[in-house]
């Protein structure tokens, strides 16, 4: 049927509502819409939101099919309620040149579980050395818009303002991966306490926080944007609360094992633990909630790292860093979020889905609920609670904290313009 009746949701956690698609947008809001023709979903207690939009994901392909590919990942992401998402560009080879991002564009358009927005490099194989195909890119058919090093830092300050001229021309915009390496060389975890009583060498928050500074800083010198990549300290929060209230034109993101884990987990030497930016204090975790609540950081973001068994499963040292997350991002934001109390279902959707649309000029994606807008909604059982089991999972890849751990919240339908790419809790 091309029309679906979504009856009974709580519209962005309002009051109970109907939601009426038709084709790939959706046709009518109210109560008490008919169900003539339409394939009724029962919606009543969930709550409906737009479909999410994640700014950093990790899809490895090219190059690690290994660890995850446009295909599973995608899957991984309608599990997690996502519609769309940009993928990072350290891939083998690199995102550097319009024909690789163009290769990644075109696989998630052949694969259809959620649309895959390329995030371009901003420097040739992620060396902080030379410029990329910034501008190619961005007229390729990807129209990449958001351009990052992730996984390494652009720590040449020539280098960044450079890149931060250069999208200013299309209003593009640098995410800066803020880890400044000669303080970080041989670092294992969060330098503190537990880092002194373990023996693992430190990674300061200094490190991350001084990036911060100066990259701040050269956007407002050119006047161009800047997105901060996996915010992690409360340090930094406030260097980007001090920015926002000078006018400069920065954003930042929080990943959700920032919002929830500390490091304490690491006294465990469990790989899964290991992640960068590292897991930080439970003053840190305080603070960028209370940072995501009042809108100095803007979005949440997976920081969605798959890795093969291998790669994770050996001593802490030779462990590759980094989490999945996409299936397990809403429930880990309702957690920390919503169950305290810090935000409502209406500020989940504004964190999750309209501005990560906005920021990364995600079209059609982070839309409002109503007449004429693209059907791209995600349904959440917010009542349920449950055990994480990675076995269930669609990434290729296992490698998260949360095995075993109660979750609240299952997502049981995702639309992407009108087609089911979830129902029930299980892919189409």
């Amino acid at each position: 049927m091309s029309k679906i009746l979504i009856r009974g949701a709580k519209v962005l956690g309002g009051e109970p509502q109907d939601v009426l698609i038709d084709g790939s947008a959706i046709e009518a809001v109210g109560t008490g819409i008919s169900a003539e023709g339409a394939e009724v979903v029962d919606a009543a207690g969930k709550v409906l939101l737009p479909g999410l939009v994640d700014l950093h994901t990790h899809l490895r392909e090219p190059g690690r099919e290994d660890s995850e590919t446009v295909l599973t990942g995608t899957r991984a992401a309608a599990s997690g309620g996502y519609t769309a998402v940009f993928a990072m560009a350290n891939t083998f080879p690199v995102a550097d040149t319009a024909g690789v991002v163009e290769q990644v564009y075109r696989l998630g358009q052949q694969h259809g579980y959620c649309d895959v927005q390329p995030i371009g490099a901003v420097t040739v194989g992620l060396e902080g050395r030379k410029l990329a195909e910034l501008g190619a890119m961005h007229e390729s058919a990807a129209g990449v818009t958001v351009f990052s090093d992730d996984g390494k830092c652009v720590d040449d300050a020539v280098i960044m303002r450079r890149a931060l001229e250069y999208v200013k021309a299309f209003n593009g915009v640098v995410a800066q991966h803020a880890q400044e390496p000669r303080l970080t060389e041989g670092a294992q975890m969060n330098e503190g306490v537990v880092s002194a009583e373990l023996g693992l060498g430190g990674w300061p928050a200094v490190a991350e926080e001084s990036i911060i500074a100066r990259d701040v800083l050269l956007a407002e010198h050119v006047g161009s944007r800047v997105h901060i990549c996996h915010l992690s300290t409360a340090g930094s929060v406030e260097i980007v609360r001090w920015a926002k209230s000078r006018g400069i034109d920065v954003t930042a993101e929080v990943t959700p094992h920032h919002l929830l884990l500390t490091d304490e987990l690491v006294r465990s030497y469990n790989p899964v633990y290991k992640v960068n930016p590292p897991l930080r204090t439970q003053r840190d975790v305080l603070a960028l909630r209370e940072a995501l609540a009042d809108g100095t950081i803007d979005i949440v973001a997976t920081d969605h790292a798959p890795h093969p068994h291998e790669d994770k499963d050996c001593e802490w040292a030779a462990a590759a860093m980094g989490m999945v997350g996409l299936e397990t991002a809403l429930s880990v934001v309702q957690e920390t979020m919503v169950d305290t109390g810090l935000l409502d279902w209406a500020g989940v959707a504004e964190r999750m889905s309209f501005k990560p649309a906005e920021i990364g000029q995600a079209r059609g994606h982070g839309r409002p609920v109503s007449a004429g807008e693209p059907a791209n909604l995600m349904l959440v059982d917010t009542e349920y609670r449950g055990s994480v089991d990675p076995a269930g999972f669609a990434s290729r890849s296992r490698n998260t904290p949360y095995e075993g751990r109660e979750l609240p919240g299952r997502v049981t339908h995702t639309w992407l313009r009108g087609k089911a790419t979830l129902v029930d809790g299980k892919l189409t």
